[in-house]
């Protein structure tokens, strides 16, 4: 039993791992058409991973609402807005569910009118907490903390309109800022995360990490 629990999951990991690394890096038909049949299996995984989130996520506003714990409503909310959400994709505009999904149907209605709507409120509140950081973060307190406030300060009044009325060279320093130290900075911080991620996967190939098991 033990075998199936942790020897087995480990090494279809090392296995799965080992044929997607090398498929980078052999140039032959045949490794490419094990890899091209990998990332489908990679969807399927995908198709049941958002089905059994769904489950999960629905089944734990259960229990709130079960519970009535603090904030109910808002799983209520949740039901309703997939219940209707699944009624409107199922009926599909009265083409059935395994028709295409109709461009003008009550799914991209509520698409259109609600999700988006909804998106973009959360994304309009969430502009006034970056603010509000934003004015904690920039008291000029360090040497790099005063530059951190210039760089700022440059780049945004000149992408503004009256940044070029007050100098003409004040949206070209912010597009330097932009382009150059900035370019810089997320080129190093992708280059981490690209690090970051190649040592994760070698942890989990080689079985070092093991947290996807449960114990260990």
């Amino acid at each position: 039993m033990l075998f199936f629990k942790r020897q087995l999951p480990l090494a279809i990991a090392f296995f799965f791992g080992m044929v997607g690394f090398f498929a980078q890096y052999i140039p032959h038909h045949s490794f490419e058409a094990l890899y091209n049949e990998l990332i489908s299996w990679v969807r399927l995984l995908y198709a049941f991973a958002l089905i059994l989130g769904t489950y999960s996520l629905l089944r734990l506003h259960s229990k709130r609402i079960e519970r009535k714990a603090p904030g109910f409503g808002y799983s209520l909310v949740l039901w309703a807005g997939f219940i209707a959400t699944f009624a409107a994709g199922m009926y599909n505009d009265g083409r059935g569910f395994l028709a295409g999904q109709s461009d003008s149907g009550m799914l991209m209605w509520i698409y259109d009118y609600v999700f988006k709507p909804a998106g973009a409120t959360m994304f309009s509140v969430l502009a006034f907490f970056i603010a509000s950081a934003a004015y904690r973060t920039f008291r000029a307190r360090t040497t790099a903390a005063g530059m951190l406030l210039a760089s700022a300060i440059i780049v945004m009044i000149g992408r503004i309109p009256i940044g070029d009325m007050i100098s003409e060279h004040l949206p070209i320093l912010a597009s330097w800022l932009m382009e150059v130290p900035n370019a810089a900075v997320k080129r190093g911080i992708f280059l981490g995360v690209a690090l970051g991620v190649v040592a994760t996967s070698l942890r989990i190939i080689f079985g070092i990490e093991r947290a996807y098991l449960g114990g260990d």
